[in-house]
């Protein structure tokens, strides 16, 4: 009996002391960001790079977010182990340093952080998969707030989720432009029909709160640069007006001597009339004198003419006045 309890008390030791020993597993560090297959085809890759690029435009004083978009996301070890390779086509983790340049994203090695929206595109091959197994897994798994499929090649193929309090994904509405709110960005989802790098297609884009589309990075340029030019046309016009302005200011102000000049001219020939009338005799000079007097005092010569005596009185008071 001794012999047994013996045994029994040294195997309990070495489990306690196993179990003391024991470590968790560490995650997977040889993790592949890479699988050389490439995209289904060149619309996707249009249409995923047309959605980072303008959350990266619209954000582009803001630093804590990240935008990716195919590139594998690692969300437990028994998915890398797998090689269970999950890459949503376009995705967004909000309160995360955006300055780090990632490969991927590996939930471990941030702090567990799961995107907050994902959108996928459809394809015939991925179609069934986007709706069933990868919608249970952002709704169960990843609790993505907002997930959204879309067709490139059918816009009319276009559905979004929110979770509810429950945590369960409820299907969105469109409003009346049929378009689908995403609330944790604060935009709106849409088609939008144009040519992006030479490919012309109703696009899925993002409008702000306002209904005015969010642009992308050559859009946003081209804006500026027509800002640019409608600044720079209406300077020139400014400038040019200013200088009509001028011009004309300087032609009433020419207009004005000339009107001047021709009213003194008048005004001296009256005066001496008045004073050939009055004394016969007038002084060759007295002309010449008269030419530089202004208006107020040929006004004041005038009423002199009709006082005086003789022209010499006239000529004595001519200084004075």
């Amino acid at each position: 009996m001794s012999i047994e309890l013996t045994t029994d008390l040294t195997t309990e030791s070495t489990q306690t002391s196993a179990i003391a020993d024991w470590q968790p597993p560490e995650p997977p560090t040889d993790l592949i960001f890479d699988d050389g297959i490439p995209l289904e085809n060149y619309r996707h890759r249009l249409a995923m790079n047309l959605l980072i690029d303008s959350i990266e435009q619209h954000w582009l004083d803001r630093d804590d977010f990240f935008v990716g978009g195919n590139m594998f996301l690692y969300y437990s070890s028994t998915q890398a182990r797998n090689q269970d390779f999950r890459g949503p086509d376009f995705f967004v983790v909000l309160g995360v340093d955006g300055r780090r340049s990632r490969k991927g994203w590996v939930v471990w090695e941030e702090n567990g952080r799961y995107p907050d929206v994902i959108i996928e595109l459809l394809s015939p091959s991925t179609a069934a998969i986007d709706r069933g197994p990868k919608k249970v897994l952002y709704e169960q798994t990843f609790k993505t707030s907002n997930y959204f499929i879309f067709n490139p090649f059918d816009a009319n193929l276009f559905e979004g989720w929110h979770l509810d309090v429950n945590q369960e994904y409820q299907p969105l509405e469109r409003n009346d432009r049929g378009w689908l709110w995403c609330e944790s960005l604060g935009l709106w989802l849409g088609a939008w029909e144009g040519t992006f790098h030479k490919d012309e297609a109703e696009w899925l884009r993002f409008y702000d709160q306002n209904g005015d589309l969010v642009l992308h990075m050559n859009e946003a340029a081209q804006q500026q640069a027509e800002q640019a030019q409608q600044q720079a046309e209406q300077a020139q016009q400014q400038a040019e007006q200013a200088q009509q302005q001028a011009e004309q200011a300087q032609q009433q102000a020419e207009q004005a001597q000339q009107q001047t000049e021709q009213a003194q001219q008048i005004a001296t020939r009256q005066l001496l009339r008045l004073l050939q009338l009055r004394f016969s005799a007038v002084p060759e000079t007295l002309e010449t004198q008269l030419q530089t007097v202004g208006l107020e005092q040929l006004d004041r010569l005038g009423e002199l003419a009709l006082e005086v005596e003789s022209i010499a009185q006239f000529v004595n008071h001519l200084d004075e006045v």
